[in-house]
């Protein structure tokens, strides 16, 4: 077949697809909702179920699509990039020592600040601006958190005046992986949902001291650059969330453009570690929103509307977030393995997992938007306000320490219309891209068409399944 007759069928099969899907994804999208600016639960003008039938049905669409489309069309899809211009290193360790230095401020806020976590910068700084704000902006524009970090610069500077090696004193063994991170990161995901106080200022500002020390010490004796990869949890799962962006730089320094979630595919498999730290990262998220729900309560005899705190729910908190990782994870192992079985291939449940758990990043970072999306508007304002007035001293050091907050940007019919809309956009999207990348990594486990798309039935399935879940976490009544 010529290429001007190949080009003529794929863009007549795209012109009868394309609407399908697009209308299906639109079908998915819900009518004005009304709901209190505190809760995420909205009451839907029609059954909830309609939503959720219709946002698993773009997913399988989209599967159908890629199924059909040739391999050629979606390698040279991925391949494309816009060159832009070069951008030196020379000035990372400043701005790491910079961002120390804020660092090491707001770890004096805490202490010696204002105990009202909406006046206090610390909290948030952390929960708002960094864990909310800085994951959306490396899925967007790349690995800005490599010249954020307040590790870099002072590692330099250290290393440099003891004369020590960039690699350390000592080596980390080879088995050692990701766990670091993993189990840093699960100490951060109990420490936010369960931890009876995480807002306060005192009690953060300890942890988040004492995590800094840790790090930086363990920098010093294992190398940044080993440490980074094996136990700084931030870095590990910044660096894993920057794949998704537009943007890249190469190893020449030039940035350029991409398209979301290219990267992903020019990724290396992954260990078991790295596995357990990307299902980690999901889970956490959506035990989050889970915890908070109507059904998850009832479970345990706690009445919603007598909400007894925190701090009663500690042991089913523990619970259910090694519960939501340990049902994920065997889902998702489960799925890639029947994959396998149905594409006849030969390769191992581990190296298949290692490459396909890569597709798990679009539908992280597309659950971290929805569930954040609110926090970031709201909690945004009050964090630009109180940067102003770090200490509670009266100062106003930004113009920002008067500012009116506008909490009703959450509130109102048409604002939960359009917070509804953007968020389970954001999920219905995560999962149609994630289907993408995974059917970009089925070509290279099986060259073959029909064995390419039998390996992804099940992963798709599970993708379907969880956008359903993702919807219906957005629709579900709420605590707080």
């Amino acid at each position: 077949m010529s290429g001007r007759t190949e080009g003529g069928a794929v863009k007549c099969f795209l012109s009868q697809i394309l609407p399908i899907w697009l209308a299906t994804s639109l079908i998915s999208l819900p009518t004005p909702a009304f709901a209190h600016a505190s809760d995420r639960g909205h009451v839907l003008l029609l059954p909830t179920g309609y939503y959720l039938a219709g946002g698993a049905f773009a997913v399988a669409i989209s599967f159908l699509v890629l199924a059909l489309l040739p391999a050629d069309l979606l390698d040279r899809f991925w391949r494309r990039r816009l060159p832009l211009f070069a951008l030196s290193d020379a000035t990372r360790a400043a701005i790491s020592l910079l961002s120390f230095a804020g660092f090491a401020i707001l770890i004096a806020a805490g202490f010696f600040g204002s105990r009202d976590p909406l006046s206090n910068p610390l909290p948030l700084v952390i929960w708002t601006l960094l864990w909310a704000g800085v994951t959306l902006l490396q899925g967007v524009f790349g690995d800005l958190w490599s010249w954020l970090n307040p590790w870099y610069g002072a590692w330099r500077l250290a290393s440099r005046l003891f004369g020590t090696r960039d690699h350390g004193a000592w080596r980390l063994p080879g088995w050692v992986g990701c766990w670091p991170a993993v189990i840093l990161f699960f100490a951060f995901a109990w420490f936010e949902l369960i931890d009876p106080a995480p807002d306060d200022p005192g009690r953060l500002a300890l942890a988040a001291g004492l995590y800094w020390l840790f790090s930086f010490l363990a920098m010093l004796a294992f190398g940044y650059r080993d440490w980074s990869r094996s136990g700084e949890f931030l870095t590990v799962f910044f660096s894993m969330v920057a794949r998704f962006a537009v943007a890249e730089r190469n190893q020449d320094g030039r940035l350029g453009l991409c398209w979301p979630g290219a990267k992903l595919l020019t990724a290396q498999p992954l260990p078991t570690s790295g596995i357990a730290f990307l299902l980690l990262a999901l889970s956490s998220v959506s035990f989050d929103g889970l915890s908070k729900t109507f059904f998850w309560l009832g479970l345990f005899g706690i009445n919603p509307l007598e909400f007894p705190g925190r701090t009663a729910l500690t042991g089913s908190g523990t619970f259910g977030l090694i519960l939501t990782f340990a049902l994920l994870a065997a889902v998702f192992l489960l799925a890639v393995w029947l994959g396998q079985r149905l594409a006849g291939c030969d390769h191992t449940l581990a190296q298949a997992a290692g490459v396909l758990v890569w597709s798990i990043v679009p539908i992280a970072l597309a659950y971290h938007v929805a569930h954040y999306l609110t926090a970031l508007l709201v909690d945004g304002q009050y964090a630009l306000a109180a940067l102003s007035d770090p200490l509670a001293m009266g100062w106003n050091l930004f113009g920002t320490a008067d500012m009116q907050i506008e909490a009703g940007i959450v509130a109102g019919a048409d604002s939960a219309w359009w917070l509804w809309n953007i968020q389970a956009g954001a999920i219905i999207l995560g999962h149609v891209l994630a289907v993408l990348v995974a059917h970009g990594f089925a070509w290279r486990l099986h060259p073959e068409p029909s064995r390419a798309a039998l390996s992804q039935f099940p992963l798709t399935l599970l993708m379907i399944a969880y956008t359903v879940f993702g919807l219906w976490l957005l629709a579900t009544p709420t605590v707080g």
